[in-house]
């Protein structure tokens, strides 16, 4: 059935990144938004937008209200991005009983990779290796028989069931707090996943993690889209992802790829899945023996650089299936699927810094001064602009600058990443830019000999002062004047209320010219009664 009008469900810069598919496309998009969230930039780019009740995510977590949205918007189909409802089995099958279409797999694709310990028991049956540990939601007392049968220096990791994204994840080693462990993942997976269940694993201390990105129809057909390398990380949260991974070895790459098919094929995978996988880098390069861990059956974060070595448009892919189309029609067969056509980086700007003990600081304020970068194999996906002022209540991620080389020299495309930070341009607002400079220039990254605990390995180099270049004029914003006659913007906020100086109107005086002020005359919108001109916030309807 085709989609005539998209409901997105999200926020930020996945739903900006969904909105301009769907216009690629000639689908109407409706954004919504909550309470604290009027001047996010996502209520711009799509063609309508709409109110929820409520501050914070709980708002993006309330089913029924989204889908009331959804249907008093005249939609048929709803996108529901990453993170929040986008893994809950519920939520899509309430959008199948209310008439609407989920862009994303069947409810009971959610359900099975959405239970980690459920899909841990289908790796095993399929043969695809998995490290020991629970096939089913892990209470205290089976969390502390785990960890005690793991031996004197055994660590296991708590994962949230229905998680992601390094929340509701924590190490444990003998000896630590496992009570306080448990019952803060517990608590973070029900604030972020509303649902508090937990599983716990063996911890693999030195390892890769790479992912496969596989697609699907329905019909039995699938196809993967090669692997990222996700394994440079900060308390479990990627920072930085590469595709494809450098210095794989063939016969690694050929194991996680037929493994992610496998388990994409059994389960009928009808839209997009990740399939993540360990890699043990204490074992020789060519045979080192690799882990499922988890699926991920969504729209990831990282989804961009898969697009960069392909030239496919995920998002587009993504409504083209859930609108009936075939892998066949779509020419996404695997017959048809290039080589990785050079590399792709992308690195997360999060409003946060480090100390020196790992500890992440989050940040926030009003952005005065927001310039990515730009150019050849440069590409920056954000919700974020000069004037926005950020909600600690949401997550830290501003912005993902992505960089391609269509060469196969993996060094162009770091030198190419390391340009674009030294370009990007944010002020008021402290990021964690610093960092990854320091980071993708560190001499192991260059020689891609990384693991997930090679931030915690490096915390100190990483985390140095560097005389790093930067590419931009640093410019400091002019002042806003007290009193001004005439129609008036804050040129530093592109989303600004207008308003008139009525005081200066009535004693005649001149507004100044825009060489000697910021502030511009407008004349385009009518007055108020009242004298104050306003632009709708967010605009609803067609833009």
């Amino acid at each position: 059935m085709p989609v005539t009008r998209l409901l997105i469900a999200n926020r930020g810069e996945i739903a900006v990144r969904i909105a301009r598919a769907a216009a690629d496309l000639a689908i109407p998009s409706v954004a919504v938004y909550s309470e604290d969230d009027t001047r996010s930039l996502h209520t711009r780019r799509a063609d309508d937008a709409r109110p929820l009740h409520g501050r914070g995510p709980a708002a993006y977590l309330d089913a029924d209200q989204i889908i009331a949205t959804a249907k008093d918007a005249s939609c048929d189909a709803l996108h529901p991005g990453y993170g929040f409802l986008s893994e809950n089995p519920a939520f899509a099958q309430q959008c199948a009983d209310a008439g609407l279409t989920f862009v994303g797999p069947r409810p009971e694709i959610l359900g099975l990779f959405g239970d980690k310990a459920r899909a841990r028991m289908l790796a095993e049956r399929l043969g695809v290796p998995v490290l020991p540990g629970s096939d089913s939601p892990a209470s205290l007392d089976h969390a502390r028989a785990f960890l005690a049968s793991l031996g004197e220096d055994g660590a296991m990791m708590i994962k949230a069931v229905a998680g992601g994204g390094g929340r509701g994840m924590r190490v444990v080693r003998a000896g630590d707090d496992l009570a306080e462990a448990h019952a803060r993942c517990q608590s973070e997976a029900q604030s972020a996943f509303g649902d508090p269940a937990v599983y716990v694993e063996q911890l693999l201390p030195r390892a890769r993690h790479i992912e496969v990105q596989v697609i699907g129809d329905g019909t039995g057909a699938v196809t993967h889209l090669w692997e990222r390398d996700c394994s440079l990380q900060r308390r479990h949260q990627k920072l930085v992802e590469i595709a494809p991974a450098p210095g794989l070895p063939p016969a690694v790459r050929d194991g996680v790829i037929a493994a992610a098919v496998r388990l994409a094929a059994e389960v009928r995978l009808d839209s997009l899945c990740t399939f993540e996988f360990l890699i043990d880098t204490s074992a020789e390069a060519s045979d080192a023996p690799c882990y499922f861990i988890e699926a991920n059956p969504r729209l990831q974060v990282e989804h961009t650089i898969t697009e960069e070595i392909t030239g496919i448009d995920l998002v587009r892919a993504q409504l083209q299936l859930a609108a009936g189309h075939t892998l066949a029609a779509l020419a996404l067969e695997q017959h048809n699927i290039p080589e990785p056509r050079g590399h792709a980086i992308q690195l997360r700007i999060n409003m946060e810094t480090m100390t020196h003990d790992g500890t992440v600081r989050p940040s926030g304020g009003t952005i005065v001064a927001f310039e990515p970068p730009s150019g050849p194999g440069v590409r920056v996906d954000t919700f974020a602009y000069a004037g926005y002022t950020t909600s600690p209540a949401f997550d830290s991620l501003l912005a993902k600058l992505i960089v391609h080389t269509p060469s196969g020299a993996y060094a162009e495309a770091l030198a190419r990443a390391y340009r674009a930070l030294c370009e990007f341009r944010i002020e008021r607002v402290e990021t964690n830019i610093p960092l990854l400079q320091n980071l993708i220039t560190h001499p192991g990254v260059a020689a891609a000999n990384t693991h997930t605990r090679f931030v915690e390995d490096h915390l100190a180099d990483l985390l140095a002062p560097a005389a790093h270049p930067r590419l931009y004029v640093e410019v400091e914003p002019p002042q806003r004047p007290t009193t001004i006659a005439g129609a008036r913007i804050d040129t530093t906020d592109p989303l600004a209320v207008l308003h008139h100086g009525k005081e200066a109107k009535s004693a005649g005086a001149r507004a100044p010219s825009p060489a000697s002020s910021p502030v511009e005359t407008i004349a385009a919108y009518p007055e108020t009664p009242s004298g104050t001109v306003v632009l709708p916030a967010p605009i609803q309807g067609t833009i």
